[in-house]
This record gives C-alpha cells, structure tokens and sequence, in this order.
C-alpha cells in the first residue's frame, strides 16, 4: 500500500511540477517586463505615489493616448506605458497555463483546451460578467487536474473506427471542457472562492509581528529544496497573491511584501554558500570552489537552483543552514514590509518604485539578503568544521 501511495504521490508532483515549469517563463518574462515598465515610468513621470512612475498603468496619467485613441508614441511615457502592458498580457497567463499544462501532463493534447480553459475560469482571463470564478490559483490546480482525469478518462472510450480521428480534437476537448467548466462554476467557484477570500483577507490582516513569522515559514520553504516541489508551492503562492493585488490596482499590499520575502529567501542560500567557499576554502573541493563562483550569479538573479549541487554533495550540514539563513532573510523583510512589484529578476529588478518607495528600502532588502547569506556561510562552515574533526 505505501508503494501505491508513493507512486500515487510522485504522479501528482509530477503533474503539478509540469504545470510550474511551463508557467514560470510567463512570470519572469512577465514580471521583469512589469518592472522595466515601472522603472521607464518613473524616469518619465517622476516618483509621485500618486501621479508617478508606480501608476504607469493609466493611459490619462501616463499621456499615452492621443485625442483620436492612437498611441502617442513621440511621449517617452507612452513607451513604458507599452512595456508595462506587454509584461501584463504575459503575466495574465500564468495561471491558465498551469491549469492548462497540468491537464498536458496527465491526457497530453487532449487535455490542453480544457485545462486552459479551468485556468482562464479560475482568473477570468477574458471572462467577463459572472463566469469568473475568483479561485486563482488553488482553482486552477483542482480545473487542471480535473481536466486531465476527465480528458483521459474520455480518450478511454470504444469508439467507433470513423470517429477515432475526431476524438483527440473534437470530441474529448469539447465534451471535458463541458464538464470541468460546469465543476468550476456549480462545484469549485463557491469554496475555493470562499477560501481565496480568507487568504487573501488574511494576508491583508498581516502586518509586523505576523509579516515576520510568514517571511520565516517561506524563507525555510524555499531554502529546503531549492527550486524543487516546496519551493515551488511558495512561489506560486507569492506569484498568485501579488497577481491578485496588481489585478486590484493596488500600489500598497501585503502581498508585495510576501513577494519581496520569497525574492530574497530564494536569492540567499546560493549566495550565502559563494560566501562559505569564499570564507574558508580548504573545507571545499574544486569543483565546489568552481560553484563557488557562479553561485554569486546565480543567487543575484535570484535562481536558487545554484544551492543544488552544494546541497547535493553534503545535505546534512548545507540544507540546515540555508534554511537558517533564508529563514533570518525572510523574518527581516517581513518586518521591515518591503514591498515588492515584480515576481522574478533578483538584482536587476531592486530600484524603485519596484521595489520600495525609495533607495532607502532597496540597501535595507540588500542589507536583508546579506544578513542571511552571513548566517548561511557561518553555519555551514561551522557544521563542515565540525565534522571534518
């Protein structure tokens, strides 16, 4: 039975994994085109919180249509107007395309419409009207896996040989978009909805005290596998929170700050790790020394799939401190409630208005990182110390 369950397990990760990996280039193509777009507003319009660079977004403030409705395109504002909506679009898709991917992994093609389709219901991605279901991201989990059972389960189907052609592009995409639509408007939309609006009501309700206590539970969360399952469970939910307060028109949220957490968590365990090799270099190897060094890359962009081949080598003593480390990185920005626009990028996002109101707040999120990724290298150093005695 537990082999079963295992095997059960290591199938929906799978599925779920998919669904990630094809949606994280929406979010970094999406989130840094965002972050261009605020970053060229500003230039353009000045750090006003009211009619400023942040509100980049609305074409009056911005200038960026003329009399007629045509771009105006001789403004420099009307530029960052452009690249601001373009990372939009992209990252509009990011929860359709997990739905709709998860679906891919469980039936293949035949799943791809439906599951689109429960992601596009889950954030109502041109759905107006009463249609949208408001479940973000936990909906398009449930649409997406319901769309590939029910897509596969149809594609299991005796069939008639003159109709086998027309069931992987007509027949099962039509009949289990019917179904997993009328789930997510009769079955999911009221309590996954009601469950959003809890979260989203308590992620509101957070300040100081509790900002800190969340910045440590995903600091740990995405220092434990590195770009794995559980780190990718707090980015999504970091991403689904920020899409949410942007899809608001929010300029001040607590899911900007959530968002500057995970940023920092992730970009703490390579770098603290480049600064362990750095520190005491005979308790490494060349190779390790070698990952040493593009570590510091790595962790700037925030990729903290640079920890893996650290981790890898000596678990016991590197996974415990980077998850100290992103722990204390996590807390301080909790606590300091730095907020954050963008969902990926690392350093070359960190300016205002993207990060923070001023430059004040971006040294004091770099003195964070830092903080961290001096635990980081002291503990593993120390445990590594330890144990070659």
């Amino acid at each position: 039975m537990s082999n079963t369950s295992t095997g059960a397990g290591s199938r929906v990760r799978g599925w779920l994994m998919t669904g990630v990996s094809y949606m994280i280039p929406f979010v970094a193509a999406g989130g840094i085109l965002i972050a261009l777009g605020f970053l060229f507003g500003t230039m353009a319009m000045g750090g006003d919180p009211n009619t400023g660079g942040i509100r980049v977004y609305d074409a009056a403030l911005t200038g960026a249509l003329n009399a007629d409705g045509s771009l105006n395109l001789g403004n420099f504002a009307t530029w960052a107007y452009i690249i601001f909506w373009l990372g939009k679009a992209a990252f509009a898709f990011f929860v359709p395309v997990l739905a709709g991917f998860i679906a891919y992994a469980i039936a293949d093609r035949p799943g791809l419409a439906p599951g689109f389709i429960a992601g596009a219901l889950a954030t109502g991605l041109g759905v107006d009207g009463p249609l949208g279901t408001g479940t973000g991201f936990l909906g398009a989990l449930a649409g997406g896996l319901l769309a590939g059972f029910v897509a596969k389960w149809i594609s299991g189907w005796g069939v008639p040989s003159w109709l086998r052609p027309l069931m992987p592009v007509v027949i099962i995409p039509l009949l289990s978009t019917i179904v997993v639509g009328l789930a997510m408007e009769l079955v999911f939309k009221a309590p996954i909805g009601w469950l959003m609006t809890s979260m989203t009501n308590g992620l509101n309700s957070l300040n100081g005290g509790g900002l800190m206590v969340l910045g440590i539970v995903l600091g740990l969360m995405m220092a434990f596998d590195m770009g794995g399952p559980v780190n990718k469970v707090a980015y999504t939910f970091g991403t689904a929170a920020l899409g949410t307060a942007a899809a608001a028109g929010a300029t001040e949220n607590p899911a900007f700050t959530v968002m500057a957490i995970i940023m920092a968590a992730g970009m703490t365990p390579p770098i603290g790790l480049a600064l362990a090799t750095v520190l005491r270099k005979k308790l490494y190897s060349e190779s390790e020394l070698e990952n040493g060094k593009a570590a510091w890359l790595l962790g700037a962009s925030f990729i903290t799939e640079g920890a893996i081949p650290f981790a890898a080598a000596d678990p016991l003593r590197v996974i415990p401190s980077i998850m100290a480390g992103s722990a204390v990185t996590g807390a301080i920005v909790g606590l300091l409630g730095t907020q954050l626009h963008a969902p990926h990028g690392g350093i070359f996002v960190l300016f205002p208005p993207v990060l923070g109101p001023d430059w004040t707040a971006v040294l004091l999120y770099l003195v964070a990182i830092a903080v961290g990724s001096v635990v980081t290298a002291l503990l593993v150093n120390i445990l590594k110390g330890l144990g070659n005695k």
